[in-house]
């Protein structure tokens, strides 16, 4: 059973995650990018390999704020649809009750 204080303090989670991880995920990207196009311009070998960590990072934390976003979302969303459920059968067995009461 899940309710609904277990999906917002998970989806509340990952908001924060993305939150950090935008701001801490990227610290040293830009001083990686400068490192390894000051070594490729220096003929060391050793600045594409850089980039290509650099890169490749990037695109890890890209994944990982896309993750956080859609776990985010995805949770919000089943909030509200748990939500919209449960009245939706309250309603539904509010008007059982009503026919119920015809019976007796």
């Amino acid at each position: 059973m899940v309710n609904r204080d277990d999906l917002g303090a998970v989806g509340h989670e990952a908001f924060l995650l993305h939150g950090r991880l935008s701001k801490d995920g990227h610290h040293a990207r830009p001083a990686t990018f400068t490192a390894a196009n000051a070594l490729t311009h220096a003929n060391f070998t050793s600045g594409a390999q850089l980039m290509s960590v650099h890169n490749r990072w990037n695109s890890q934390v890209r994944t990982l704020l896309d993750a956080c976003a859609r776990i985010s979302d995805h949770l919000d969303y089943s909030t509200s649809a748990h939500a919209n459920d449960d009245a939706d059968i309250g309603g539904s067995l509010l008007s059982v009750s009503k026919i119920d009461g015809y019976f007796t």
